[in-house]
């Protein structure tokens, strides 16, 4: 039944989509997990906007789900439609309350947070029979002591968009580093536009926003052994120095402190804001249909003094709330829902990399092959068992000095003794 509701591997990321240029598809290797047997029970799986379109992605599931359990008669499979929307939120109350999914689509942060309060069963046999078809890097990132807790689903990256138009217009080459976007910023906004877009809002991943200017300042959110914080560096301080600055200079939108990252009606759609620097291959149609296909292009993530943007998998989680007896069902419905078939289904309606070999591969056009380059300085978040909640932290001082109530300094500071308190009282 569907129901519609309301830098650990940026090496072995880059091997995904080399492998994926050069190899062919070569079919499913099944859905048979454990002994084979066939599986009955009741799984509820659920999912969340991969589909940007909502009348698509209803259709997509829709079909997956009849066709799942066409093949396989004895399990009854729900898949229901969530928003991204206070997902942390939502899922944590779930495992709290030992009511809810199955299966959940959740990123590899995600995955170390819920694992550490044991909310997540492995999934290692979900995948037992077809492992070395899934790109090493993938794997990697959902595997914490050994087991593998999330069965790669799809593979996002996202990179930098330019509204080439307004650069061209205003006799400007498209910004790739931090200097770039300094000198263009006053120039455009003499013309009323922002050189770059920035969603602000708590309810946007830090991964999508924050982040990505953390790692090309060549910081990190945590120290190496994840028991430190290390947002509050010299690093940090830049990367966040740099929003202050182009606000200062009109080079962000007037509401960067508070908006979202959706693409419609946006300051990147209307012509109000020239690029975005964290575009999945999705947002780029959106931002396309509104300002014209030729008005639109792909570069290089920005380079601060790395070059650094955010790409990992998304992974299908088997929760503590599923019953022994639907485990084996559950098994399937990770095993068919990731298999090489139906990754090149998804890949196509959602515009997604695959995380397998035998599945569909990139593209030569620009556009996938940006989206290659782009792979090769991925980076797929800090997984940390406090990682969502060090977000909740941060935000909202990110926003103070956006709005000019702190320095860069003093925002990371008192984001950085709250956030101490978090791993603290984690630890303890």
């Amino acid at each position: 039944m569907f129901i519609r509701k309301m830098h650990r591997t940026a090496l072995a990321t880059a091997a995904v989509v080399a492998a994926a240029l050069t190899l062919t598809a070569c079919g499913s290797s099944g859905s048979s997990t454990s002994d084979g047997g066939p599986a009955t029970g009741k799984v509820t799986l659920w999912m969340y906007p991969v589909i940007k379109d909502e009348t698509a992605s209803k259709k997509f599931w829709q079909d997956t789900e009849a066709s799942f359990e066409k093949a396989n008669p004895g399990i009854d499979l729900t898949i229901e439609l969530q928003t991204f929307d206070k997902r942390d939120a939502q899922i944590s109350a779930a495992l709290a309350a030992g009511s809810g999914p199955d299966v959940v689509l959740i990123t590899p942060d995600q995955a170390a947070t819920y694992r550490n309060v044991r909310g997540l069963l492995p999934v290692d046999k979900a995948i037992e029979q077809d492992k070395d078809n899934f790109y090493p890097g993938t794997l990697e990132a959902a595997t914490f002591d050994n087991e593998v807790f999330g069965v790669p689903l799809f593979q996002n990256i996202n990179t930098t968009a330019y509204n080439t138009k307004i650069f061209a217009d205003a006799g400007l080459p498209l910004p790739k580093t931090w200097d770039d976007l300094r000198n263009a910023a006053p120039i455009l906004a003499e013309k009323g536009i922002a050189v770059m877009d920035y969603a602000g809002s708590p309810e946007q991943t830090l991964n999508l926003s924050f982040y990505p200017l953390l790692w090309q300042a060549g910081g990190t959110v945590f120290t190496d052994d994840a028991k430190d914080i290390a947002f509050d560096s010299e690093a940090g301080v830049s990367a966040l120095q740099l929003l202050i600055d182009l606000k200062k200079l009109g080079g962000l939108p007037a509401d960067a402190a508070t908006d979202g990252p959706k693409v419609e009606g946006a300051p990147i759609a209307t012509g109000k804001a020239a690029m975005r620097a964290t575009t999945s291959l999705p947002e780029l149609k959106q931002m396309r249909a509104a300002l014209g296909a030729d008005n639109v292009a792909l570069g290089a993530p920005l380079q601060g003094k790395v070059q650094a943007t955010y790409g990992n998998p998304g992974l299908l989680a088997l929760t503590s709330i599923n019953k022994k007896e639907n485990r084996e069902a559950a098994y399937k419905v990770m095993n068919y829902l990731s298999s090489a078939e139906s990754q090149k289904a998804l890949n196509a309606a959602a515009g997604n990399l695959p995380t397998r070999s035998d599945a569909a591969a990139l593209g030569t056009d620009a556009d996938s092959l940006a989206m290659a380059e782009a792979l090769k300085s991925a980076n797929p978040g800090e997984p940390s068992p406090v990682a969502r909640q060090v977000m909740g932290a941060l935000a909202p001082n990110i926003q103070a000095a956006l709005r000019g109530d702190v320095s860069a300094k003093e925002a990371l500071e008192r984001a950085a003794k709250e956030a101490r308190g978090i791993l603290q009282r984690s630890a303890s």
